[in-house]
């Protein structure tokens, strides 16, 4: 028998779990929700709803939606309250290994027994935080992307004791967003695209820091040749510096290769608190970055 879903519980409610969530309410299921800031959902909407979605490629996700879906969502003060009826529960914290392994012992404690868990991680396999839980056959990545940008895509991999069923529904409530599944055959660290995005993060970054290119004219160029309103360092100012930070030095620990470790450059930006569109500046300055100019990419 198909596993059913009904009531989605999201953990974290910034760039990424904002998203998941408000397009789980559009979609038709009951969310349930937990962030420490109580305000955070509202400060998330903000900055969708400032996104300029006429240079957004076309895609199913109905952004001028969202802010009904908002008022729909269920905000607890405790984790606990959150999972407490969730069918799928969907963690969506930052990126350190030991947060996200307590958490996931908190949700075990506190969600139905068969209820699914499913990590946003940008980098990390779910069988790193499955063994905080004793339901590692019920656990898996959905790792969702940026749907305000027209990203409706979303990575699905299995941990060590995933069962079929488990990613079957995985990929089932994946299109039901409208969203595409990015099938992960076996575990790998970034999973599908994310580990392609990433290779094109590593190169870019460490082409900039070492002084060989402006970072404008790697963006110019990927506008050019792929045909967005914005290049890889743009990309990364929306994704927040800190966070790109942090998922790079994810890959560093795995391999322990210094070509892996993320520059100074980017280390310095964050260190300053430039942290891309979420400060104000990162490697443009907002609200109006140098990119959005209509003499960005003149000859």
């Amino acid at each position: 028998m198909a596993i059913k879903i009904d009531n989605v519980a999201v953990l974290g409610l910034g760039t990424l779990g904002g998203q998941i969530a408000l397009q789980a309410r559009v979609s038709g299921y009951e969310v349930t929700a937990f962030d420490p800031d109580p305000d955070a959902l509202k400060k998330s909407l903000e900055k969708f709803m400032e996104v300029d979605q006429s240079k957004v490629r076309p895609s199913p996700i109905r952004v001028e939606l969202w802010p009904e879906a908002a008022s729909q969502i269920r905000t607890f003060p405790t984790l606990a309250d959150a999972v407490k009826e969730a069918d799928l529960v969907i963690e969506v914290v930052p990126e350190e290994l030991e947060l996200k392994r307590k958490v996931w012992k908190e949700m075990d404690e506190a969600a139905p027994p068969e209820a699914l868990f499913a990590t946003n991680s940008s980098s990390m396999p779910v069988s790193r935080m499955e063994g905080a839980t004793g339901r590692p056959e019920r656990c898996m990545n959905l790792h969702f992307y940026h749907m305000t940008l027209g990203q409706n895509m979303a990575d699905v991999m299995g941990g060590s004791r995933t069962s079929p069923e488990v990613l079957e529904a995985g990929r089932r409530f994946v299109r039901t967003l409208g969203v595409v599944p990015l099938k992960v055959n076996k575990e790998i660290l970034g999973f599908c695209f994310n580990r392609v995005w990433r290779a094109i993060k590593r190169e870019t970054l460490h082409m900039w820091a070492d002084g060989y290119v402006d970072f404008k004219d790697v963006d110019r160029a990927w506008m050019i040749f792929a045909g967005t309103p914005w290049g890889p360092f743009a990309l990364m100012d929306t994704v927040g510096l800190d966070v790109i930070y942090d998922i790079e030095m994810v890959y560093y620990e795995d391999s322990k290769d210094p070509k892996d470790h993320p520059p100074q450059g980017l280390k310095r930006l964050v260190e300053e608190g430039k942290l891309g569109v979420k400060a104000g500046e990162g490697f443009y300055k907002y609200p109006n970055p140098a990119y959005l100019d209509s003499d960005f990419l003149k000859p």
